[in-house]
């Protein structure tokens, strides 16, 4: 009997790959939630310490609950001695997810539970590594610009300590919460890339740590993260609000492709763009600084029209970090500083259920029956 012919899409869109309980999405209705409570409720409502502890464990955490996973992720912020002379080390203009790749893979052999896969070792993990992801894009930052590590401040919010890191003061409330909330919208999103290539690794019972390199390794391609960085580039070349609409005209007519608009999943506006724009413009006013948010209002408005395209999460995320004084080439590790507790959630579930994830090929090739020849012939 002949082997079955299997469902084939390119790219695997739309083609279910796996059960998981952690993120739901509809595209056609713009809905995404994790475990079940939707992102706008998040964003407005929650913090990311509580948001990652809903991914980690599957519900709200009560008061104690949420003071003990503060505690573990505030702990978890120190790295290693040796991972602090490693940044030290390296070339000043090395590229950020280069870094950070090679640095979480240092970060095992210094990990007690590195290669323990109980889910209370992954647990650990994972409070670990989402202190210390934060910590080594932010201490590079500082280390290629000549000046001194900072100490993580245990105290603080996730988003205020990676703000503090990063620029040695402390944020304003408004740049905190702005930024609290940008980590609550990037720490999740079903299987992109870098959560399937997680996933993948992890489903070998490989560690953690090698899964989540895989992650970032994925996350690192230009088709997945990157696309902020772009968007504010064109931000920056555009300069004022009243060159926007001719520049972008003339990136359409040489059929540029423009960074921040459309998605494979949602066919309207991305639900995370809602709270990014509104977060851009309270923040450009705060600092009297409205062009790059006025320059983006106009270039989302000409897509809309254009092309029927909508603002993804990457569009106003572009401006919102500008304003919060975060260089550009840090854009897509700060994606990493936020989806590192989806990552890991991941791989938790993946590590608790697991099967190997080998799908098939569709065989373009010669017919599997040519006769060989041997080398004097050919």
């Amino acid at each position: 009997m002949a082997e079955a012919k299997a469902v084939f899409k390119e790219g695997l869109e739309d083609i279910v790959a796996t059960s998981s309980s952690i993120c739901y999405i509809d595209g056609g209705k713009g809905v995404l939630s994790y475990r079940g409570y939707n992102i706008h409720d998040l964003a407005e409502r929650s913090t990311f310490e509580e948001t990652a502890h809903l991914l980690w464990f599957g519900v709200l955490p009560a008061r104690s609950e949420l003071d003990e996973t503060r505690r573990r992720m505030a702990a978890g912020r120190a790295l290693p001695r040796q991972v602090q002379d490693f940044l030290w080390g390296l070339p000043k203009d090395a590229p950020p997810m280069d870094v950070l790749r090679t640095a979480v893979s240092l970060l095992a052999t210094y990990d007690a539970d590195a290669s323990s896969n109980t889910p209370e070792a992954n647990q650990r993990k994972a409070y670990r590594l989402t202190g210390q992801v934060a910590s080594i894009v932010a201490a590079f930052h500082r280390l290629r610009q000549g000046r001194s590590y900072v100490e993580p401040r245990p105290e603080l919010s996730h988003a205020a300590n990676f703000l503090y890191l990063l620029n040695g003061e402390m944020p304003s409330a408004t740049a905190q919460r702005a930024f609290d909330i940008a980590l609550i919208l990037h720490a999740e999103h079903e299987l992109n890339a870098s959560t399937f290539a997680a996933r993948v690794a992890a489903a070998t019972l490989s560690d953690m740590h090698s899964a989540i390199v895989a992650g970032i390794g994925a996350l690192k391609g230009p088709l997945h993260g990157g696309a902020n960085e772009a968007v504010m580039k064109i931000l920056v070349e555009i300069g004022a609000p009243e060159n926007a609409e001719a520049h972008l005209r003339k990136l359409l007519a040489a059929k540029v492709k423009v960074s921040g608009f459309g998605h494979r999943v949602y066919s309207t506006e991305d639900p995370r763009a809602t709270h990014l724009r509104a977060m851009s413009e309270e923040l450009g006013r705060q600092k009297r600084e409205t062009r790059w948010f006025e320059i983006s209002e106009i270039l989302e408005r000409t897509m809309k029209r254009e092309k029927r395209l909508n603002a993804n999460v990457d569009f106003y995320s572009a401006s919102l970090y500008y304003m919060l004084g975060i260089p550009i080439d840090l854009y897509t590790p700060i994606f990493a500083v936020s989806r590192i507790s989806g990552w890991t959630a991941h791989v938790i579930e993946q590590h608790a259920h697991n099967r190997l994830i080998r799908p098939r090929a569709d065989y373009t090739g010669a017919l599997p029956d040519l006769p060989y020849t041997p080398i004097q012939d050919r």
